[in-house]
């Protein structure tokens, strides 16, 4: 039995978009009008390569039985007892309503596993944002943007994590799920190179001319450590200015669509070229969007110079890219294959310390040896005082800081938290989130 997924939730929170998303068409309608969807939807998708059978459902009302929105709510619960997992979605941008607080007590009644997801979280501040959700007690709450496709991809894997493992053979398959990585780069860095050396086939066109790729193109294969992998070759990123409307604007945004769904992401820098002001552009998009990344510098068999072009680049990189300092460099070629045979370790590596939890124990010793050496700062005066510190996600590790006043904590401040945290927990290259928790001061007059 394929295992069912319903999404459920109050009316327009984007149920129907996260439906379209998942399934990948537009199969159900989407409009700002709340209760659009009336009967169930189904369809079968595959998430993080587990198939599933998606049930996009009516919006959560208290109504009676007898009108249309008791008639759908108990159709959504008849949809929930066949569930083998739910997604509860809720607002972000609206906040936990008491409808919301309702049907989750409702849903965890129901004895069902539950996901719960924070729909219309977008930008960075969208897992600030979501933590409101841990107090329905459902769990870790995941953050997402249906709508501009953030997080989406980081919401398929742990859906794919939480379903039961099928007994047929094609769900042991499953329990090795393939992990996503994209070459991403300038045209003509050597990507498709690249791609066609790690597939053994000429599988990319090539050649001198550059922007040859015009769409993301993704092929599973079985790495040298026996994990499978879908890559996922992109055309090259130029600058916007320079990029033309019609088709490369379309290979541009199918290019960063790729390095959204990517949980890894391989950085092409043409080693002969050295690291441009694109290259450094390329890789703030890529911390932006929390996703692990290792640099090859690509044509390494055209370089006369390899100590003095490795050395430039890390010195560019160092001072240009300190929100990812520390990160993997691997000179390689995608001609002669010279290099290659680190990509790998250094992608599994990378991808680990992408997914690190760390205890509450040993981070708040780490954060209390952190505020001894260098006090928080004054503001207005009087300093902040910093409590603890909790990791609310990974991928990218994610931390919430609590204190009275944290949310004024200067950015030099959280940038020698962030590094000290990378430093003491080796986490060298990975993005690094910490949001900012004030405290009520309990003797401020509200009124």
């Amino acid at each position: 039995m394929i295992p069912h997924v319903v999404i459920a939730g109050r009316p327009n929170v984007g149920k129907s978009t996260l439906f379209n998303r998942l399934v990948g068409s537009r199969l159900a309608l989407v409009a700002d009008t709340p209760g659009v969807t009336r009967d169930r939807k189904e369809a079968q998708a595959v998430l993080a390569g587990t198939k599933v059978l998606l049930v996009d459902t009516a919006g959560l009302e208290e109504a009676a039985p007898d009108t249309l929105p008791g008639r759908m709510r108990a159709s959504t619960g008849a949809a929930v007892e066949h569930a083998d997992l739910v997604l509860f979605v809720f607002d972000a941008r609206s906040g936990l309503l008491p409808e919301d607080r309702h049907f989750a007590s409702w849903l965890r009644r129901s004895g069902k596993p539950v996901l719960v997801v924070a729909n219309k979280a977008e930008g960075r501040g969208g897992a600030a944002a979501a933590m409101e959700a841990y107090e329905l007690g459902l769990g870790d709450p995941v953050a997402i943007s249906a709508e501009h496709n953030e997080g989406v991809y980081d919401l398929m894997r742990e859906i794919a994590e939480r379903l039961p493992a099928p007994d047929s053979e094609e769900g042991e398959a499953g329990q090795n799920l393939p992990l996503h990585f994209a070459i991403v780069g300038r045209p003509n860095a050597g990507k498709s190179t690249l791609m066609n050396y790690l597939l053994g086939e000429q599988r990319m066109i090539t050649g001198p001319e550059p922007g040859l790729t015009r769409d993301a193109v993704s092929v599973e294969l079985s790495g040298p450590d026996g994990q499978l992998y879908r890559l996922v070759d992109t055309a090259g990123l130029r600058k916007r200015a320079k990029v033309d409307e019609g088709l490369e604007r379309m290979s541009t945004s199918s290019s960063i669509e790729a390095l959204k769904r990517a949980e890894m992401v391989v950085l092409a820098i043409d080693a002969t070229v050295g690291v441009e002001e694109q290259d450094l552009h390329i890789a703030r998009l890529i911390e932006r969007e929390g996703r692990a990344c290792v640099i090859a510098l690509t044509k390494w068999d055209a370089v006369d110079d390899r100590g003095g072009a490795r050395q430039a680049a890390l010195e560019r990189i160092s001072i240009s890219l300190s929100q990812m300092k520390g990160i993997t460099i691997v000179p390689l070629s995608g001609e002669t294959g010279e290099g290659i045979d680190k990509l790998f370790p250094a992608l599994r590596a990378t991808y680990e310390k992408w997914n690190l939890r760390i205890p509450t124990s040993a981070l708040n010793r780490w954060f209390d040896a952190a505020l001894e050496r260098f006090p928080p700062p004054l503001v207005s005066g009087r300093r902040l005082k910093l409590r603890y510190i909790t990791q609310v996600k990974a991928r990218p590790p994610s931390f919430a800081l609590f204190g009275t006043r944290a949310e004024q904590v200067p950015e030099s401040y959280q940038r020698y938290l962030v590094n000290s945290l990378r430093e003491a927990f080796e986490m060298p290259g990975v993005p690094i989130r910490l949001m900012l928790r004030g405290t009520d001061n309990p003797y401020v007059d509200k009124d």
